[in-house]
C-alpha cells in the first residue's frame, strides 16, 4: 500500500469516527446506521433500501411521487451536513442516496416481485459503481449535498429506464 493510498484510508477512518448516529444528520444519511457497514456499504444501503420500498409502494403513486421528491430534497441537507461535520465528501458510510437511487430505480418495475426486485438492483449497483459518462460527470463536477445526491439519481433514472427497456424489449 502506498504511503498516499494509506493516508486516504486514515482520513476515512478518522471521518468515519466523526458520524454520531445519535445525530438525526448522520443517522438518515447514513441510511439508519446501514452505511457504518464494514463491507461495500453502498451495496448494503441499496438493499436496505427494498423493505423501504415495499412500504412505499403501499402508497397511491401521487405520494409516492411526492416522498421520492422530499427524500431528495432532504437528502440535500442532510448529506450536505454530515460531510461537513466529518470533512469527507462522499464518504462511503453515507448511504442515503443509494436509498433514493434505489427507489427511483424500482419505480420502473413491471412487477412487483423478487426477481424485478433483483434485476433493478444489480442495474443500480452496475451505473452507480462503474458512473457511465453523464453520471461520473455530475459526480466529479457537482459538489456538497447535491452532487452526493445527483448521480444517484442519475443511476435511478438511467436504471428505471433500462428496466423499462427490457420490459418492453420483451413484450414485443
Amino acid at each position: 500500500m502506498t504511503i498516499l493510498a494509506s493516508l486516504r484510508e486514515a482520513l476515512k477512518d478518522s471521518a468515519k469516527r466523526r458520524i454520531r448516529i445519535c445525530n438525526p444528520w448522520h443517522l438518515l444519511a447514513t441510511g439508519f446506521g446501514i452505511g457504518l457497514f464494514p463491507v461495500m456499504p453502498g451495496t448494503m444501503g441499496s438493499l436496505a433500501a427494498i423493505p423501504c420500498w415495499l412500504l412505499l409502494i403501499q402508497l397511491s403513486w401521487p405520494l409516492y411521487s411526492l416522498l421520492i421528491t422530499c427524500s431528495i430534497c432532504i437528502g440535500i441537507y442532510v448529506c450536505y451536513q454530515t460531510t461537513r461535520d466529518i470533512q469527507v465528501h462522499d464518504h462511503s458510510s453515507i448511504v442515503w442516496d443509494e436509498f433514493v437511487g434505489m427507489w427511483i430505480t424500482l419505480t420502473a418495475l413491471p412487477v412487483n416481485n423478487l426477481q424485478w426486485v433483483i434485476v433493478g438492483l444489480i442495474i443500480f449497483r452496475v451505473l452507480d459503481i462503474w458512473k457511465p459518462i453523464p453520471i461520473r460527470w455530475l459526480d466529479h463536477n457537482v459538489r456538497g449535498g447535491i452532487g452526493i445526491m445527483i448521480d444517484d439519481i442519475f443511476a435511478g433514472i438511467l436504471s428505471a429506464g433500462i428496466i423499462y427497456l427490457i420490459n418492453y424489449s420483451w413484450l414485443m
